[in-house]
């Protein structure tokens, strides 16, 4: 071999080492690339667990703090628990980056921080401490660090997903390089062995003689190119491999993911996106958008062109949880869908296209609707139960002293006829009291198992010469006994006032419905309707085939006053009386009805236990009497009226206007027979506590309270407690007779039936 032939060979082998140390060198590189890159993951999947648990108890004290549910409380301190060990967790991950360490370590104070007021808010929701309540409500404390919660996490994300990205596109750029390398080493071995192959016939003799050290050189390169084989195949499952995880995630995800390009055309869509956006191979965002109407979060409003999301961010805009309501032209339900948009770049920075996260709050955002209809109608319950208080109380001393007067004018046709008069005015006004108390789950029940069927099929006959016979009335009752545990007087005026509607959405004729069903609310339909626990039920529906109602009338039917009937022909009573019934038995009611096809209403109602009981008989008018009897009583109108009743019935009297009052009486020794007390009482506690104190004083006492509206004090959940005898406001002097008589004879149990 001459000089410069050797010169060239070693020049080659040179070369060839070179090329492979640096292609053993760039393995290493690509392997530590996607270490970092799996890396970064975690930490976005860490940042999104501890999100997520944020959220989560967020959301648990604020369901607490609305219902007091101890599932709520559970979820709250549970949770609760799980975000220490994340936030410590995050801390470990994050490690090798100081910024991003000191961002966790700054945020973790403040995320402890909205937690501990979440608890404490619900510490005072649980002690009813509304003072503690308002003034933490007032600091506003919580709104603003969880801002800065997120806002800190949203850094942290997005300083995360920019060294994945950069890593990924090093990572990429490494196994360029390495591919070329690697290829530029076998064409150079390919041209050493065909020089070597040019000399071999050249100079066989002098090739004969450095057969060893050739043979020994072509091995160290075979086993360098299979070392060097065998490192890509590791790498390329490797990568392979990292492609399959995150094909999976990116299909696996709940949101609806569309990457598009600058054109709109669909570029790359996860299942996600088939089931929200019914998008198929092939559509574009046009062919989308000829689906239906896009609008604003409040359901109406348009949205134009240029403000829908994919134009947004088209332009270079991002944005995070954009609200929109699809209505879609085939008679599907609207869907409410949160938006999230981040535009993509090429390597000189213009937009090559963009990525659209859909996330579905259809659920969510009905679920919200729902318990702010529910909040409403119990705030103007509350509110309902403390006007009736007040009106019970001028209605008891009205109903009273003029049915005084009407015995005391029977000499006299004109002012009698007159006094009569105002009675009857003061009996209504007592009558649409009561129905308002009904709505504010305010009216003493009376429950007891019932016969659903049975009491049916009797009502059934009663509504016939009601409604009248343009009006077809069926019955579909379940096979078997359905019992209840409810008040039977109840249920026949809620199914009565639900017929008489069902008869006025029918002005020409048509059938209506009973239905009797036993049935098992699951956790799904409790978590959809606001109020509802989950378990079995006794279902009653009536069913029209009347106009039907709107959505918008549908969440107002059961506010009290509110009717779509001509003034003078409904009091708008009726379905807010039902409602209050049936919530305050431990029910459920629910409205379907769609324009022109009708109205169907479910209540679900209590199962009842053991046998159906029968109603007892009233006991007989009494008379009075001359024992002394104890009244405490705030409202001065009413105390005296009270008193003067007694004492024209023989009895001896001692009045006291608050707790206070009574209880210094007490301690000074006054003697009486019978505690005869209001229940909502000034003075530091209420008229049960008031009797509960002095019967530790007086062993055996006996107590009779009275009270404008049942109260939590001597009712739970619409039930008198034991032995507790009530007389409701207003009342005539016959009924506070027989209830004084029959609380000094000691006879609870008469009163309840």
């Amino acid at each position: 071999m001459i000089p410069s032939q050797r010169v060239i060979l070693a020049a080659g082998l040179a070369i060839l080492l070179i090329i492979t140390a640096a292609s053993i060198g760039l393995d290493l590189k690509s392997r530590a690339d996607t270490a970092w890159t799996n890396h970064a993951v975690e930490v976005l999947k860490k940042i999104s667990d501890l999100r997520l648990l944020v959220r989560r108890a967020e959301s648990a004290a604020r369901g607490y703090e609305l219902y007091r549910g101890q599932t709520f409380n559970d979820e709250f301190q549970t949770t609760r628990a799980q975000i220490a060990p994340a936030l410590a967790d995050l801390k470990r991950a994050v490690r090798d980056n100081p910024d991003q360490v000191a961002l966790v370590e700054a945020t973790e104070p403040l995320i402890k921080r909205r937690v501990d007021i979440a608890a404490e808010a619900m510490r005072l929701r649980a002690d009813r401490d509304e003072a503690g309540i308002a003034a933490l409500q007032g600091k506003a404390e919580g709104r603003g660090l969880m801002e800065t919660v997120t806002s800190n996490l949203d850094r942290l994300t997005a300083a995360e997903e920019e060294q994945l990205a950069a890593r990924s596109a090093d990572s990429r750029r490494t196994g360029i390089v390495l591919l070329g390398i690697d290829v530029a080493g076998a064409i150079l071995i390919l041209l050493l062995v065909a020089l070597l192959l040019r000399e071999t016939r050249r100079t066989r003799v002098e090739l004969q003689s450095t057969l060893h050290e050739t043979k020994a050189a072509n091995e160290a390169l075979e086993a360098a190119v299979a070392e060097r084989t065998e490192h890509l195949v590791t790498a390329h499952d490797e990568l392979r491999l990292s492609v399959n995880v995150l094909q999976s995630t990116f299909n696996s995800m709940a949101e609806a993911v569309l990457v598009i390009d600058s054109h709109g055309e669909v570029l790359l869509s996860n299942p996600a996106a088939e089931r929200m956006l019914v998008h198929r191979t092939g559509m574009n965002l046009e062919d989308l958008r000829e689906r239906g109407d896009v609008v604003t979060s409040d359901g109406s409003t348009p949205l134009m062109p240029e403000e829908l999301p994919s134009m947004r961010v088209l332009r270079g805009e991002e944005f995070e949880e954009l609200e929109i309501v699809v209505l879609p032209y085939h008679g599907t339900p609207m869907r409410h869908l949160v938006v999230s948009g981040r535009p993509m770049r090429d390597a000189q920075g213009a937009i090559s296209g963009a990525v659209l996260v859909y996330h579905d709050a259809t659920a969510s955002r009905d679920t919200e609707r729902q318990l702010a209809q529910s909040q409403k109608l119990d705030a103007i319950g509350k509110l309902t139960g403390g006007v009736a208080h007040d009106f019970n109380n001028m209605l008891t001393v009205i109903s009273g002293n003029t049915e005084t007067l009407v015995a005391e004018l029977k000499e006299q046709p004109e002012p009698e006829r007159v006094a009569k008069l105002i009675l009857d005015a003061a009996d209504r006004c007592a009558e649409l009291i009561q129905h308002l108390l009904a709505f504010a789950r305010k009216q003493p029940l009376h429950p007891r198992n019932v016969e659903v069927n049975a009491a049916l099929t009797d009502i059934a006959k009663l509504l016939r010469p009601t409604l009248g016979e343009q009006i077809q009335i069926e019955t579909a009752l379940e096979q078997g006994a359905v019992t209840s545990h409810i008040d039977p007087s109840r249920l026949t005026n809620a199914v009565l006032n639900m017929a008489i509607n069902a008869r006025d959405a029918m002005p020409g004729g048509g059938k209506l419905l009973l239905e009797t069903h036993k049935v098992e609310l699951d956790g799904d339909y409790a978590q959809a309707n606001p109020g509802v626990l989950p378990g079995p039920y006794v279902m009653v529906a009536v069913s029209d085939t009347g106009t039907g109602m709107s959505k918008e009338i549908q969440e107002q039917a059961f506010e009290p006053f509110f009717t779509t009937k001509e003034v003078g022909k409904g009091s708008g009573l009726g379905l807010s009386m039902v409602y209050g019934f049936v919530r305050q038995s431990g029910g459920h009611i629910k409205i379907y009805s769609e324009i022109g096809h009708g109205t169907t209403i479910k209540l679900y109602l209590p199962p009842g236990q053991g046998e159906t009981e029968a109603t007892g008989t009233v006991a007989p008018p009494a008379a009075g009497g001359v024992e002394t009897i104890f009244v405490v009583e705030d409202d001065n109108l009413v105390r005296t009226f009270v008193t003067a009743q007694l004492e024209s019935l023989g009895y001896r009297t001692i009045a006291a206007a608050d707790s206070r009052a009574a209880l210094a009486l007490v301690d000074g020794g006054a003697v009486f027979d019978l505690l005869f007390t209001d229940v909502v009482i000034p003075g530091g506690m209420s008229g049960r506590e008031l009797a509960e104190i002095i019967a530790k004083r007086r062993p055996g006492l006996k107590v009779l309270f009275t009270s404008g509206y049942t109260d939590d004090a001597v009712v739970k959940q619409g039930k008198l407690g034991e032995g507790v005898l009530l007389l409701t406001k207003p009342y005539r002097r016959n009924k506070l007779a027989d209830m004084i008589r029959l609380a000094l004879n000691g006879s609870a149990d008469a009163a309840a039936s």
